[in-house]
């Protein structure tokens, strides 16, 4: 078997606004749904929040710096929306437009290509305020942001993602309550994924206007790896649903411009789904440049066998399922080795999320836009970070990745997360994904040896020995 990337492989690393950026309160930004969520308390591990985060903001060129080091072709960043429109509505910030701006150009004097994500998960407060994304007026607001964005960067920034895992953002946000903007209201959070993929198929349309011909467009899905406990009727069943909520229900529509028939049949009685308007998938059905596929761990089920089934889906242990009419489904924690999240390490779901849409849409190239795995790291006596344990496990996805070349899947790049440690989301800074380890207390910045050798696989494109 091959141990060679092809030529032209993008190798890259991915970070998010809100998890690396701080400065929370500078140059006009407002707050977003994530300021709010992480200063309520109980709401985030330790009371932590983003609001100086790694220091990013104020750290941009020692940051671009590092990534040249480190060898990246590519950096994955998300833009804040209440940074660049603050409030989520009306003309951008200068300021805000500004620091993407100076991003953006010091990257390409590095040689690095900026991959531009409008939206990982920072609706501005004020539009949370009149509805959220369960508001079909959300998805017009973001088109607009997009434009805005699109009118400012377009010039010098190839590639472009509308939303990342637009899954979390209607489930875990609205269904779950264990993300921003914490809402528990099933019905609200499948408007939410309609009103998501509305906001994309919009944002694109918008984005055309204004990027040069030879500009990509995708959207970063965080599609399920679902597995069936056993091959009895009662489990395939609860695959199939898990299936529908958590990849088709956007893949769907994007792709082929509809929802599927069984996904709408399962949450009868929870919503008639009279929130999608004549005309509205095929706007969500606008043309993709690739398809950006985030996957950290595969997701067994089975039938559950009582009226409380177990939630070991890797979504955190809140009382309220993420799961819309999946009532009856249990959870199962997958065997082997698993990292700091509790996730089950097997890079077998990667190779099978590939080959999956390798087939259901062939011609459209995919991007593996997150991939990665929180440890416990710690500096050693001299300072260094040694993270084997990580190493071994970007290796082996890294070897699902070639595999799944060799077996014809289009695969045109690859994204590290994370470049730096962060601040985690609900887990505030208490689990550590980065490449790059990050002491909270004075933001200084140590490679890992994940990082190094990473960046001996990114220059070489071959996959070296862990």
């Amino acid at each position: 078997m091959t141990v060679t990337f092809p030529t032209g492989f993008l190798w890259g690393a991915a970070t998010a606004a809100y998890q690396v950026e701080g400065a929370a309160r500078e140059d006009g930004r407002t707050p977003s749904i994530w300021d709010t969520f992480s200063r309520t308390p109980g709401r985030v591990l330790g009371g932590d929040t983003g609001d100086t985060a790694t220091g990013h903001y104020h750290r941009r060129e020692e940051d671009v710096r590092l990534m040249a080091e480190l060898g990246l072709g590519a950096y994955r960043f998300s833009v804040s929306w209440p940074r660049v429109q603050p409030t989520g509505r009306g003309p951008a910030s200068r300021g805000g437009l500004d620091f993407y701006r100076a991003l953006v150009d010091d990257l390409l004097a590095r040689g690095i290509q900026p991959m531009l994500t409008l939206y990982h998960w920072d609706l501005p407060q004020e539009l949370e305020d009149a509805g959220g994304w369960p508001a079909r007026e959300t998805a017009h607001r973001f088109a607009d942001y997009a434009l805005l964005v699109g009118e400012a960067l377009g010039d010098r920034v190839g590639l472009w993602t509308t939303l990342n895992e637009p899954w979390c953002s209607a489930f875990l946000g609205y269904a779950a309550g264990v993300h921003a903007p914490g809402r528990t209201d099933d019905e609200a959070a499948l408007r939410a994924a309609h009103h998501l993929n509305l906001a994309h198929g919009l944002g694109a349309q918008a984005l055309r206007t204004v990027l040069s011909a030879d500009a990509r467009l995708s959207v970063a899905l965080n599609p399920a790896a679902v597995r069936a406990r056993t091959p009895a009727p009662g489990d395939l069943d609860a695959q199939r649903r898990v299936d529908a909520l958590a990849t088709r229900i956007f893949t769907e529509p994007m792709l082929r411009g509809a929802y599927p028939a069984d996904l709408i049949s399962d949450t009868e009685p929870i919503t008639d789904w009279s929130f999608v308007r004549d005309g509205d998938t095929d706007i969500v059905k606008h043309p993709l440049d690739a398809l950006g596929i985030n996957y950290y761990a595969p997701t067994v089920v089975s039938a559950a066998t009582d009226n409380r089934p177990d939630r070991s889906d890797g979504h955190g242990a809140g009382g309220r399922s993420p799961w819309p009419g999946a009532g009856r489904v249990a959870f199962h924690r997958p065997p082997g080795k698993r990292t700091a999240m509790d996730w089950a390490v097997d890079p077998t779901g990667l190779y099978d999320l590939l080959m999956r849409f390798t087939r259901e849409a062939p011609g459209l190239p995919l991007i593996i836009t997150e991939n990665g795995a929180a440890f416990d790291d710690k500096p050693d006596a001299d300072g260094a970070v040694h993270d084997p344990e990580r190493i071994a496990y970007l290796h082996a996805h890294l070897d699902a990745v070639l595999r799944a070349l060799g077996d014809g899947a289009d695969v045109r790049g690859y994204f590290l997360w994370s470049l730096l440690d962060n601040f985690e989301w609900a887990y505030g800074y208490s689990k550590r994904f980065g490449a790059v380890y990050v002491d909270y207390a004075t933001l200084a910045r140590t490679p890992k040896s994940s990082a190094r050798w990473y960046a001996r696989v990114a220059r070489t494109g071959r996959l070296t020995p862990s």
